[in-house]
């Protein structure tokens, strides 16, 4: 093991440490509030925007986020569309993110009882009134596991962003072993900061879950 080696380059996985959690924070905040919309147009059936919805939906959970990247990267640029790599990041992340907060949304909500939503109405509360006030906490609150889950696998395909040339965790991590062919200590500094970044999400999650469940 050359601890030298990890030494010299800890500042460098920190740098892109940094850089792949504020982007994958951005791009999970993105894909909550996409998520949270089209959570409501599934909800209330809104005509035209509910098959939008659906095809976008399926679209973004049956195509591997590489792809997505790809084609915002390199193929929106050939229609004039230039995007920088960052931003295609974070808009790639909400995209595939979106998709899958809806779905977690939309299982919370059908969990509720229908009664809870006749009973908003005739209590005077608006259509958007119920779904804020009334559904929309108690779905929240039903699908944290699934929302906590949806995040660290977010987190976790950053990994991906080093293909549009982006200086996360992976690209810095195969950049020192095309040049320095230490493979173990490079890869090995890629977990620990993964792990980092990851495992206090995991907890936190765990114990606001207990936290929720007993209140």
């Amino acid at each position: 093991m050359d601890y030298e080696f990890i030494i010299k380059f800890l500042p460098l996985y920190k740098e892109a440490a940094i850089l792949t959690l504020k982007i994958g924070i951005i791009g999970i905040i993105f894909a909550i509030i996409i998520g949270l919309a089209l959570t409501i147009i599934t909800f209330y059936q809104v005509p035209v925007l509910r098959n939008i919805t659906k095809f976008y939906i399926e679209l973004s959970r049956n195509t591997p986020l590489i792809i997505q990247l790809f084609f915002i990267y390199y193929g929106l640029p050939k229609v004039g569309i230039s995007i920088k790599a960052e931003m295609c990041a974070i808009l790639g992340l909400a995209f595939l993110g979106g998709s899958y907060m809806a779905e977690t949304f939309r299982s919370g909500i059908e969990a509720i009882d229908v009664i809870q939503k006749e009973s908003a109405y005739s209590l005077g509360f608006s259509k958007l009134q119920t779904i804020i006030y009334i559904i929309m906490p108690q779905a929240i609150r039903v699908s944290l596991h699934g929302i906590i889950a949806n995040i660290i696998f977010l987190l976790k395909e950053t990994s991906v962003f080093s293909a549009i040339s982006i200086m996360d965790l992976m690209f810095t991590a195969k950049d020192l072993i095309g040049i320095y062919y230490n493979t173990i200590e490079a890869l090995l500094m890629l977990v620990l900061f993964y792990l980092i970044i990851l495992l206090p999400v995991s907890i936190i999650g765990i114990l606001i879950e207990r936290k929720i469940k007993y209140v």
